[in-house]
């Protein structure tokens, strides 16, 4: 069975949340906005902090921040059905012409996935630098099985990695 969370009125609902509060907090300052590492890690720490505020409290429970810099989770959360979320942010800055993150290795995604309760999310948040602050201009919530294979590149490395 599908997640409930999924459905398009609460990914939207979702996303939404997420880049509002985003652009209710100024995270960076001028010597910081152009780095996109300082980006990433900024958007990372205040979403580990306010994720509680962007999910549905009558479908979330035991929601985890801490997690080893090399793993697959930024945060992770269970719904009421057990199902288990690992939840990877990727930033993307819209002002830029070439943008491949490094995902996941193939090879630790299929382990991943051997329990049918789980899912791999991308919480994929684009931004524009605008004078010396971030203008968050959307956010996609999404398993990374719904992303088209024409998006994703697999690496030479071992099983591969996705990017």
């Amino acid at each position: 069975m599908a997640s409930k969370l999924f459905i398009p009125e609460i990914r939207n609902s979702i996303e939404h949340t997420v880049v509002t509060l985003l652009n209710g907090n100024q995270l960076m300052n001028y010597n910081t906005v152009n780095s996109p590492r300082a980006v990433g890690d900024a958007v990372q720490g205040f979403l580990e902090k306010n994720i509680s505020k962007c999910l549905p409290k009558k479908l979330v429970t035991k929601i985890n921040t801490s997690f080893a810099r090399r793993s697959m989770a930024d945060l992770a959360f269970e719904d009421i059905t057990g199902n288990y979320y690992v939840v990877d942010i990727k930033t993307h800055n819209l002002n830029t012409n070439f943008n491949m993150p490094n995902l996941t290795s193939v090879e630790r995604l299929a382990r991943f996935y051997g329990d049918n309760k789980n899912y791999f999310i991308l919480l994929l948040v684009s931004y524009k630098i605008e004078g010396e602050q971030l203008a968050f201009d959307n956010c996609t919530f999404v398993p990374i099985e719904y992303l088209d294979w024409s998006c994703l590149t697999l690496g030479a490395l071992g099983w591969g990695k996705f990017r």
